[in-house]
């Protein structure tokens, strides 16, 4: 039975990898939720797994439609009436070629998405979340923070550290709480085969449920997640 006190977390990219193990452990956690992802199949088996229409509702989305954007918004606060907290997890990866040879029709895909798929779900968001003074998350990369040769992606991530840094400062005394996760190797949907030495999805649930539940007056900026190196 949903409890109306309950707190409501959206989760954008929400149907596999980081996504969906985040739903996992927010509804462990108590969290109503509000998924979205293009694959509204999926969502619906995690909307059954989770507790049924009454603790989760769900929404077909492509984060660069400022109108599903909206609607997704729009149908959060039709089920419960708030939003406590956003993770703008979003996400694609790149092919290999580097600048002199990947495909440019891949990197405009992967930087609407990465990018300004994250940039309009915090501005469809943001009244809600100012009303509840609630929590910003937004899912960055270790790619973010180092050069890595001829790749677009880790552009696009430096990118989502910005965005990370500058909606903080642009909100700040609102009393919203803005969290970047910033893992390294994870084994996602992102790879046809498991890479060797990654993180699982589950860790960086974990990551995003220890911002989460920290008390409104610590606001945990940045959370790194790196595999312990492999054992030589």
């Amino acid at each position: 039975m949903a409890d109306s006190n309950d707190p409501v977390l959206l989760i954008t990219g929400a149907s596999s990898g980081i996504g969906a193990e985040t739903a996992r452990a927010a509804a462990a956690d108590g969290y109503r939720l509000m998924l979205a992802a293009r694959s509204e199949d999926k969502l619906k088996a995690l909307q059954q797994e989770l507790g049924g229409e009454g603790r989760v509702a769900v929404t077909a989305c492509d984060v660069q439609s400022i109108s599903d954007q909206k609607a997704m918004v729009d149908k959060a606060m039709a089920a419960f009436g708030r939003i406590d907290a956003v993770f703008a997890n979003a996400g694609r990866g790149g092919e290999p070629g580097g600048f002199s040879g990947a495909d440019p029709d891949v990197w405009k895909d992967m930087i609407l998405t990465n990018i300004l798929g994250v940039g309009i779900t915090l501005q469809v968001c943001m009244p809600a979340l100012k009303e509840s003074r609630g929590h910003i998350l937004i899912t960055g990369s270790a790619a973010g923070r180092v050069t890595i040769p001829g790749s677009m992606y880790s552009a696009t991530k430096w990118a989502v550290s910005a965005i990370g840094y500058g909606v903080r400062e642009e909100i700040r005394g609102s009393g919203v709480r803005v969290t970047l996760i910033e893992p390294g190797m994870v084994d996602t949907p992102f790879f046809d085969e498991r890479p060797d030495n990654a993180l699982e999805p589950a860790d960086i649930a974990r990551a995003v449920t220890y911002a989460l539940a920290q008390p409104a007056h610590v606001d945990v900026n940045e959370i790194l997640v790196r595999p312990t190196p492999a054992i030589k």
